[in-house]
Formats: C-alpha cells, structure tokens, sequence
C-alpha cells in the first residue's frame, strides 16, 4: 500500500503579513466593540472597600481604599484614552483599530531598520572579501 502525501504549501512572507494585519484589524474593529465597561481585575480590586460618589458634578471616593491617593497617569487626557477617541462613548472599536496600525506601523519600521543594518553589514563584509 503506498500513501501519497500532498506536498505543504508554501505561503509567501507578503501574504502571511497581509492575512495577519486584516486578522488584527477585524478583532480590534469588532472584539472592542464586546469589551465590558465594567473595571478590570486591578481596577476593582483596589477599589475595594470604598464607594464612588458624585460630587459637585465629579466622582469621589469615601471609605479606606488603595484608590483614594491615585491620580490621573500622564497621558490619560490623550485621544486615545479609556479605549475611545476623544472619550466619545462607542468608538472603541476605531481606537482599537489605530491601536493596531500604529502598533503595525511601529513593528515594520524596526524590522525595516534591522534588515537594511543586516544588509548594510552583508554587503560591507563581501566588500572585504573581494
């Protein structure tokens, strides 16, 4: 009896990174749209033991909790923050799909600097070579 194996196919580097960005996009564009409102984990545990109140038109916190003495970190006034554009409620669904072009953006042009500096030292060491 003999098997015949169908031979792998071979998918080229340009369509791998073309399936992986539309893959990034459609998650980030979609998924963000399911993501709950709720605190994450760490939000909710330091929250712990006290209760937001509104005050004067902002929120407060009375009771004895880890959050009491926090503060705003440095870029939360930033477009992108609390996974929205501009803190307009349903868009995070467009944030995440800037989150992922910057991040793709980022990530192909380190990888360009690496190859051009990997090329730049194949081509001076055949130089020496010759």
């Amino acid at each position: 009896m003999t098997t015949t194996q169908t031979p792998a196919r071979h998918v080229g580097r340009r369509t791998f990174l073309a399936v992986f960005a539309a893959a990034a996009l459609l998650i980030a564009g979609i998924v963000s749209y399911a993501v709950s409102s709720s605190p994450d984990g760490l939000d909710s545990t330091t929250l712990r033991g006290c209760e937001t109140v509104v005050v004067d038109g902002a929120e407060q916190l009375t009771g004895s909790c880890i959050a009491q003495h926090a503060t705003d970190h440095a870029l939360a006034s930033s477009p992108l923050a609390d996974y929205s554009v501009r803190g307009i409620g349903s868009t995070n669904g467009i944030a995440g799909v800037i989150g992922v072009l910057v991040t793709l953006a980022v990530a192909v042009g380190v990888f360009w600097l690496i190859a051009s500096r990997r090329s730049a030292r194949a081509a001076s060491a055949s130089d020496r070579d010759h």
